[in-house]
């Protein structure tokens, strides 16, 4: 059945990497294929590596088998893939399984999970969420009894042979270094994919580093298309072999239909053999009157609290009435259970609502529902049973109708999850995040919209986002074929339909980061067996740059071969002009960074201002000014990151690998493209014009937007030498010294450059050969520069700059030494470290009771945008006013200290208020329907943001106690006590 080979891609992954930094070290990958179902097996290993498993029982490290007794057995036959898994564990050695959705990845941790009880060790369950960790506890407490759960808020059996926990407390653990580790042979990381969120991927990366070599790891994934690389990190990090099982098998078949809105038929676009039909595709196409724009919504177009925007799903979010025409229409025909995602939390509600003349559960089942519902209620207090939110939703559920989204109350949500499970809940309208985590398939998904917003603007979903979702279509052993229906409210290009349904999963990317707390806590650890630097060298991100750089070395070679060829035949007059013009480009880089920033240019920045835009190396052209956003994400650059400015810019009509976004270029001859509004960050504008054009107040119409490209392009024609630029001192009135001078040396440069003889004889075909040579050479130059400057270096210069910071903040000695300060620091990850400490030292907390400290500390804590303006009581806007004071004397600090940061952004997006007056109340003693009347933001996002204010306030009680400050320590465990009541911290339905 199966073949043992090596793919000539592998071999060629192999001899690349053999010049790499990484050679004496590059572990070998073997690849085997199991044609069967698609399932691929490979191995990474490590040079000179002998494995000691009897080949008998175990077969070989490229062709593992299991000859054994069984540590479970299944009452199924394994796939092929899950077969693999168990012959790996066995050997003992690591894995990353990558397998779609309700492939069956759980099988293989619930084996290594039996392993470990066999083998009389512990093992550990991560999960990326608190509600994941919940889910998973209660199902393996029902197959293996000893466990224990420990997330930010619970902590049950901490002593179980098999724990479950978030990845932050397995990291926090690991800095401690717990004895409980010493027992542990197993570490399962479920959703692996999850290392490239932006904000919280370092956690599993720096996990991955701390863990002892001794304890082998089970990695499970969504498909991902760079798994062999992941297994060669490991297998380089840990010095052992790591095998990948990939699989894009899915149990159950999928179609895919698509329903244009407004119509009445359903067109399969996609067959169960991942066909794409193109003539239905024509079809579908044609039933749309006329083209319309890319976005019905407004750039505010995402649904934060109760009362934000209804739209939120872009490109339409399916009218009601189209999605209950859809409903309808899967209930009459069988299809149930169904999961209708939306891409807002408000649109999932009013779509639910808008069934209200259905009804799909029996008299039985409704009474089976209500009963459960009422056992529920029974874990809140008589007050909290009132509310709104949760008398609502009975007759919805009595229905077989059902809400999911993150602003649900905790409750309801998991009540919801269990209904269901059990086949009461037949129509379900819920957000993405329903499609993460616990297998909950369902025979048919429908996508009420084809585009979302994602924090810059509505796009297409991505192929990624589309696996995930409509992985949950097609329920294994219960249905022949899963249906997928996608709503399209305009018509769309074929291949981006294609690429989204069809698409290749996105490759895992690094997103590693130095934070205060890793370098602290990494200084502090006794052994010193980890260092920054050593942490830095071994991150995913450094493996992935120098992995990278024999591709960069064959470019540089073949560039060096063209230049030979281009010989100048030393015309030295040629040379001169070049180097006049390559001389003026860093002077011009220059004066940009210092024009570009927020408050000098911000004023320019008017709708319809002519902008030339450039990102590396490739130029996107002139482009026509829509509207500036300010965007208030953590640690963009001081130059102006934290702006974007929505540009008219030509685009290609195809799009971009994953299906997303139209792809900028400056127009060419004979190529078709169109104007489209993109989201440009500020230091990409490496131009500004004096032109400005007259922009239409409606951009959705395509011709609205064309004629903005035909005004343009007759500019150009008018401006044969090139628009006219916006002059820094005449026309921008900046008279600092240093731009003064730069602009008079610019200015002397082109007036040598225009005076130049060769200058009107750019057209000779000498004059080309050595324009492409002096670009040869300036792209060789670049490569280079890229090769010596190793992310590694980048690292290191932050580290040392960061370093500095703690110094003059004094968590540090001049030698490196954690002091008082930084012993506290070292214990706080939820919140911002410098300034939580800065606070508890210089007294600020002291002056305030349990209350204030509870409502001063929520500031720290994420929370959904509000559209109420907060109005603050007098005991909390003191103590608001010194938090943002201490804020921005950390950002001033870390400015001189050479960290790109923003002071007054990073005021802005460290502290959010939003929640003070609410935390307050509810610690004061107000209920629950008394503290929602104060803001319009979702129920669950107030209780979610509440326990992660409790973890916050436990790490800062830590964090006292470990400097010997009882008094504060006391102070912030009373402020914890104070919101650990009611419906805010009510058990889960799974513990």
């Amino acid at each position: 059945m199966s073949t043992i080979m090596e793919s000539p891609e592998t071999l060629g992954k192999r001899k690349a990497s053999e010049s790499s930094k990484l050679s004496d070290e590059t572990p070998t990958t073997k690849r085997r294929s199991s044609q069967k179902r698609a399932c691929v097996h490979e191995v990474a290993v490590p040079n000179g590596y002998t494995p000691t498993k009897e080949e008998a029982i175990h077969g070989t490290l490229d062709n593992p088998l299991y000859n054994g007794d069984m540590a479970k057995t299944y009452p199924f036959q394994l796939d092929p893939f899950q077969s693999i898994s168990v012959a790996c564990l066995e050997r003992k050695e690591s894995i990353l399984v990558s397998a779609h959705t309700s492939a069956g990845k759980t099988a293989v941790a619930e084996y290594a999970i039996a392993m470990a009880f066999r083998d009389k060790q512990r093992v550990i369950y991560t999960s990326p969420l608190k509600a994941l960790s919940n889910q998973k506890y209660r199902e393996l407490q029902h197959e293996f009894h000893d466990v224990g759960l420990m997330t930010g808020d619970v902590t049950i059996s901490p002593n179980a042979s098999c724990l479950v926990m978030t990845t932050e407390i397995l990291r926090a653990m690991l800095y401690r270094g717990s004895e409980v580790l010493k027992e542990v042979a197993w570490v399962i990381f479920d959703e692996i994919h999850y290392m490239k969120d932006r904000e919280r991927g370092v956690v599993w990366e720096e996990s991955i580093i701390f863990l002892p070599p001794a304890i082998k790891m089970v990695f499970l994934s969504a498909t991902m298309s760079n798994a062999t690389e992941f297994a060669e990190w490991i297998c380089y990090l840990h010095k052992q072999p790591c095998h990948v099982v990939y699989t894009d098998f899915r149990p159950t078949p999928l179609q895919h239909y698509a329903f244009p809105m407004g119509g009445s038929g359903l067109y399969l676009v996609v067959d169960e053999n991942e066909q794409f039909r193109e003539a239905n595709f024509i079809k579908m196409h044609d039933t749309f009157p006329k083209p319309k724009s890319e976005g019905k919504k407004s750039a505010n177009g995402k649904s934060g609290g109760r009362g934000g925007a209804k739209g939120g799903g872009g490109g339409g979010g399916g009218g009601d009435s189209d999605v209950y025409k859809i409903v309808k229409m899967i209930m009459e025909r069988k299809f149930q259970p169904v999961i209708i995602f939306s891409f807002s939390r408000r649109e999932c509600e009013n779509h639910a609502l808008s069934m209200s003349k259905l009804d799909f559960n029996t008299e039985e089942e409704k009474s089976t529902v209500e009963e459960v519902f009422n056992n529920a209620m029974l874990c809140l207090n008589e007050e909290d049973r009132s509310l709104s939110a949760i008398e609502m939703m009975l007759p919805l559920l009595q229905r077989g109708i059902a809400v999911h989204h993150s602003g649900l109350l905790p409750v309801l949500k998991e009540l919801v999850e269990l209904l269901f499970q059990e086949g009461l809940v037949k129509a379900l309208f819920a957000t993405e995040t329903f499609a993460m985590g616990l297998n909950m398939p369902a025979k048919t998904v429908v996508f009420t919209a084809v585009k979302k917003w994602d924090g810059d603007s509505h796009r297409f979903i991505g192929s990624g986002e589309y696996i995930q979702m409509s992985g949950r279509a097609g329920r294994r052993g219960k249905d022949e074929r899963g249906i997928c229906i996608i709503m399209i409210d305009e018509q769309m290009e074929m291949d981006v339909l294609k690429d989204m349904m069809l698409g290749k999963p996105a490759p895992l990317l690094s997103t590693f980061r130095l934070s205060y707390y890793t370098i602290l806590n990494l200084l502090s650890r006794a052994e010193g067996q980890f260092t920054a630097e050593h942490v830095i060298k071994h991150s995913f991100h450094q493996f992935q740059y120098e992995k990278a750089l024999p591709d960069i070395e064959n470019k540089v070679t073949k560039l060096e071969e063209e230049a030979a060829i281009l010989d100048a035949s030393g015309k030295a007059e040629v040379a001169e002009y070049h180097k006049l013009k390559l001389d003026i480009a860093p002077l011009e880089k220059k004066l940009m960074s210092e024009i570009i920033r927020p408050e000098r240019v911000l004023c320019f920045l008017d709708t319809g201002r002519l902008v030339k835009i450039r990102e590396g190396g490739t130029d996107w052209g002139w482009g026509v000014v829509v509207n500036v956003v300010k965007k208030t994400s953590v640690g963009t650059s001081s130059q102006g990151g934290g702006y974007i400015v929505d540009t008219l810019l030509h685009c290609s009509t195809g799009v971009s690998e994953n299906g997303a976004k139209p792809k900028p270029c400056p127009p060419r001859p004979g190529e078709k493209g169109e104007m489209h509004v993109v989201p440009v960050q500020l230091p990409l504008i490496t131009a500004l014009s004096r032109l400005r054009i007259s922009v239409p107040s409606d951009l959705r119409p395509l011709e609205a937007r064309q004629s903005i490209l035909l005004a343009v392009q007759e500019l150009s024609s008018r401006f044969p030498l090139g628009f006219p630029k916006l002059h820094p001192v005449k026309d921008m009135n900046i008279q600092d010294t240093e731009i003064v001078g730069l602009v008079s040396q610019i200015e002397e440069a082109e007036q040598k450059l225009l005076a130049h003889p060769m200058h009107k004889s750019e057209d000779d075909q000498q004059m080309k050969s050595f324009q492409r040579k002096a670009e040869v050479n300036y792209e060789i130059q670049q490569f280079k520069s890229k090769m010596r400057d190793s992310q590694l270096q980048k690292f290191r210069d932050e580290l040392r700059n960061r370093s500095r910071v703690l110094k003059k903040l004094g968590h540090i000695d001049a030698d490196g030494v954690v002091q008082l300060k930084g012993r506290a620091a070292c214990l706080i990850d939820t919140g911002d470290e410098l300034l939580v400490t800065e606070l508890m030292f210089n007294g600020t907390f002291n002056d305030l009771d349990h209350h204030q400290v509870a409502a001063l500390a929520s500031c720290f804590i994420p929370v959904d945008k509000s559209n109420e303006k907060v109005e603050l009581r007098n005991e909390l806007n003191r103590p608001l006013q010194q938090l943002k004071d201490n804020a921005r004397k950390i950002a001033e600090i870390q400015h001189e200290c050479k960290l790109e940061i923003d002071v007054e952004e990073y005021v802005e997006s460290t502290i959010r208020e939003g929640l003070m007056d609410v935390i307050y109340c509810w610690s004061t003693g107000s209920t629950f329907a008394e503290v929602m009347n104060k803001t319009d933001i979702f129920e669950g996002s107030i209780i979610r943001s509440a326990r992660r204010l409790d973890e916050f306030l436990n790490q800062l009680r830590l964090a006292a106690e470990a400097v010997g400050e009882n008094n504060l320590a006391s102070k912030f465990a009373a402020a914890s006590e104070s919101l650990r009541r009611g419906i805010m911290f009510a058990n889960s339905l799974y513990l």
